[in-house]
């Protein structure tokens, strides 16, 4: 992919604009997921997803190739989402962390195992909805897109050892939303 990604880099950056079309293309469904994740709206998702693109059209000259382009293109959907968030004036919900014992995680982990893997995606996905921008953002890069901590530390300009800390914040507030959100039963089944 990453060779694919420079091929149609050079030939955008030669003077063939319509390289940038299969760009956009590669990646679209993964921005504009990463923005409404931050954003929760739809429209402003999409907004800031035409607005990376456009960012990254402009500064394509830039990049360096120092990480992976799917990693810079992140950085800049997320840096818009944030300036997007900055601009509306808009107050992410705050979900507070209850402290969690082994047997709490243990039995999320294991009601979650009973459900069949589609239902398991979506309830997963439904329940990250939930969770504030930057939390939802960060887990669909781990979990879905597969990235490395280093390559999270890039997208949102932190230390790894931060995205460590983040990535586990995250994660407890994922656990309080998908206990209250699974059936009572399930989790009393294993309780």
């Amino acid at each position: 992919m990453t060779t694919n990604d420079q091929h149609d880099i050079n030939l955008v950056l030669n003077g063939d604009t319509n390289a940038f079309a299969v760009l956009v293309n590669r990646y679209k469904d993964m921005v504009y997921t990463l923005a409404l994740r931050m954003l929760k709206n739809r429209e402003e998702a999409e907004e800031v997803a035409q607005d990376t693109f456009i960012k990254v059209y402009k500064s394509l000259n830039r990049f360096k190739g120092d990480s992976k382009f799917s990693t810079w293109v992140y950085k800049v959907a997320y840096n818009t989402s944030l300036d997007r968030l900055k601009k509306n004036k808009k107050y992410l919900n705050n979900v507070t962390i209850d402290e969690f014992t082994q047997h709490q995680v243990k039995t999320i982990n294991n009601a979650l195992d009973t459900l069949e893997n589609k239902e398991r995606e979506q309830a997963i996905q439904r329940c990250i909805n939930l969770l504030p921008g930057d939390d939802s953002f960060l887990l669909t890069l781990y979990y879905f897109e597969e990235q490395s901590l280093e390559e999270i530390s890039k997208t949102m300009g932190l230390t790894p050892n931060n995205v460590k800390v983040k990535l586990f914040r995250s994660r407890k507030k994922l656990a309080k939303i998908l206990k209250s959100h699974l059936e009572p039963e399930i989790i009393e089944h294993y309780g």
